[in-house]
């Protein structure tokens, strides 16, 4: 049986190992390691869109999205606990995950801050379940949701895959 590495070592680096255990010695995990480290994972970054009955639609930019499973189709993504959108997202019966291209770096940029959410000015194709999608992105998932999960600072989102 393969035994995983305990700790990772990367050359000219301040990373950790990525655990939320207490490090040997007693000393509480460093918060700026421990996001330092995980910041050496490569992650792709996405909007993630949804509406509310006929309300404006609304979209946030996430870099944790992930397949949980083939079969029921299955994604996550995390919601951070003080996000502006986390009483509309707690509303939303269903939502689109938007896999952005590298030309959509305004609109990733647009939706991480604080404050306006709405889509104006994006083009957006409204999808069956009500929850839109951006138009000429790599990849979107159509989503009812699935469960919310509380976890530390965030909420996990998931959400089975419609289309």
């Amino acid at each position: 049986m393969r035994q995983w590495p305990q700790r990772q070592h990367l050359e000219g680096s301040d990373a950790v190992t990525a655990t939320t255990r207490t490090i040997k010695g007693g000393d509480a995990l460093d918060a700026r390691k421990f996001r330092n480290a995980l910041g050496c994972f490569a992650t792709g970054v996405a909007v993630v869109t949804a509406r509310i009955g006929e309300s404006d639609p609304f979209g946030i930019t996430v870099n944790s999205f992930s397949s949980v499973s083939l079969d029921p189709p299955l994604i996550l993504w995390c919601l951070d606990k003080g996000s502006d959108t986390l009483a509309a997202f707690a509303q939303a019966t269903h939502f689109t995950v938007n896999v952005l291209r590298e030309d959509h770096r305004e609109i990733s940029s647009r939706l991480a801050q604080k404050g306006d959410h709405k889509l104006d000015e994006i083009e957006i194709v409204e999808r069956r379940s009500g929850a839109p999608a951006l138009r000429d992105v790599l990849a979107h998932f159509e989503c009812e949701t699935e469960a919310r999960h509380d976890a530390g600072d965030h909420v996990i989102m998931v959400g089975r895959v419609l289309r």
